[in-house]
């Protein structure tokens, strides 16, 4: 076994430094749930099944926007905050959370926001920032996962 794939008994499972977007930890209690660290079917379903979940959200939420409905932007953004906040994508949960608060009519610290145009001018830009880090962490994930569909776009030097 090459030295790169030594598992010792003193730890979880190998688990990519992800920096800042994917906490390592939380990742890797789920990859914890495969049978085998050479199988990761179920780990990859559950990422995967988030892929899908997540894409569907973004499409709910532009619609909500849309129709300037902060209480379905509301519910959406703890929607996903929840999922994401299960595989560690920290980055992608705080702006979620973001939304969710924006969509109550608060502000971040959670104090009350009256102005709705306001409002929906923060989720416009959270959202925004929102879907940049998701497709940080999928490429990341999709990567992890030896799954990476789209390397056509990146610069080759």
């Amino acid at each position: 076994m090459p030295a790169s794939e030594d598992k010792s008994d003193d730890g979880p499972l190998s688990t990519p430094d992800f920096g800042d977007a994917i906490d390592s930890v939380t990742f890797g209690q789920i990859l914890e749930m495969d049978e085998d660290e050479n199988d990761r079917d179920f780990s990859q379903s559950i990422v995967f099944g988030f892929f899908e979940q997540a894409e569907e959200t973004f499409e709910s939420m532009d619609s909500a926007l849309e129709e300037k409905d902060l209480e379905k932007l509301s519910q959406l953004g703890h929607f996903l905050k929840g999922s994401s906040a299960t595989l560690g994508l920290v980055k992608v949960r705080d702006s979620c959370e973001k939304i969710q608060r924006y969509g109550k009519k608060e502000n971040e610290d959670g104090s009350p926001e009256t102005d709705e145009e306001l409002c929906l001018k923060r989720i416009t830009e959270t959202l925004k920032a929102l879907k940049t880090e998701y497709a940080d962490a999928e490429k990341l994930l999709k990567k992890f996962f030896g799954t990476e569909e789209e390397d056509d776009d990146e610069d080759e030097d």
